[in-house]
């Protein structure tokens, strides 16, 4: 009996680092209210930013997918579209993000949501993260044809701060079929998703 009870206080602090708090967040320039998770010492919002900006797109340039995927935006414009009190996160805030959930070779699984992706690519949504593949709007210099979209049901991108040269920025990726994260380095998309991160209150 002692021995058991020993194994349930070892386990314990491990399950709670597992945990993940939910609420949810307003956004006062056009009113849209996102859920937001905790994940580890970081606050996400728990879905893609759905904010019209300049350099913004809804997949196939159609209103019904903003409100599934949330808006595409080019790096630039991705830059500066998250509300006051958050950020566009940077690649080592992202190998944070992944570090917490398990490392890169299970971020994948358990970031991805429980549905969209396609056939039997659904994730677990562990954390509350329910990452959607939202797909790619390609540019003139993407491959595929200038403005075509691509690549939903199948990849979800998320752009990064850190800038690899002046065309290139760096994103993290997460693959149908594949449990992995992945950490791009100067990559140029055209327009993919934006996850906002809340800023340290530190």
């Amino acid at each position: 009996m002692k021995q058991a009870i020993f194994t349930i206080l070892l386990i314990f602090p491990l399950v709670g680092l597992a945990s993940c708090e939910k609420d949810s967040f307003t956004d006062s320039r056009d009113g849209q209210t996102y859920r937001t998770v905790q994940i580890g010492n970081q606050t996400w919002m728990a879905e893609n930013l759905n904010y019209h900006t300049e350099g913004s797109s809804c997949y196939g340039d159609k209103p019904a997918n903003c409100q599934k995927y949330g808006r595409h935006y080019t790096w630039e414009a991705a830059l500066n579209a998250c509300p006051s009190g958050w950020h566009l996160p940077s690649m080592a805030e992202f190998d944070t993000l992944i570090a917490t959930v398990g490392g890169v070779d299970v971020a994948g699984k358990v970031l991805k949501s429980k549905s969209g992706w396609k056939s039997d690519g659904n994730g677990t949504d562990a954390y509350g993260f329910s990452a959607l593949p939202a797909g790619v709007h390609f540019s003139d210099d993407d491959f595929g044809d200038a403005g075509s979209f691509g690549d939903a049901g199948d990849y979800a991108n998320f752009w990064s701060t850190t800038e690899d040269s002046r065309l290139t920025a760096d994103l993290m990726s997460l693959k149908y079929g594949d449990d992995r994260a992945y950490l791009y380095d100067g990559i140029q998309l055209g327009r993919i998703s934006v996850r906002c991160l809340r800023d340290s209150r530190l």
